[in-house]
């Protein structure tokens, strides 16, 4: 039983559709906090490769403030600094700030530079 007190329940929402919804989706019992997918929402809103069109960034915090108010936790992924902080200022209680695939590119781009990569390298062998 221990495990199951420990135990935290998160939804993501990701569309309109949810978006709309989310009233309904907050009153389920059992649902500890609701995470949002900026990317696939700003898609879903027609806005493709942009979530912070002004629309669903609207959407964005308009619901971080009902699942706050619902008492439950909101959470978010964004990169962009200024908007993570935003959205902590309005009670997001975890913001995702780093995406896996774009932390890895950061730091090999950062050690290439380092090491005078920009020099293309012809015959480059070693280990890895």
């Amino acid at each position: 039983h221990q495990a199951n007190d420990a135990m935290c329940v998160l939804v993501q929402i990701e569309t309109r559709e949810a978006m709309s919804n989310l009233a309904s989706i907050l009153d389920v019992d059992g649902i500890d906090g609701v995470f949002i997918g900026p990317a696939d929402l700003s898609a879903d809103m027609g806005f493709a490769g942009n979530p912070q069109h002004p629309e669903v960034q609207a959407a964005i915090e308009n619901a971080i403030v009902q699942i706050r108010a619902a008492g439950k936790a909101p959470g978010i992924l964004m990169a962009n600094e200024a908007l993570a902080k935003r959205y902590l200022e309005l009670g997001a209680l975890f913001v995702a700030v780093g995406v896996d695939t774009t932390l890895l590119a950061r730091g090999a781009e950062a050690l290439a530079a380092r090491f005078g990569a920009e020099k293309k390298l012809s015959g480059a062998s070693g280990v890895y």
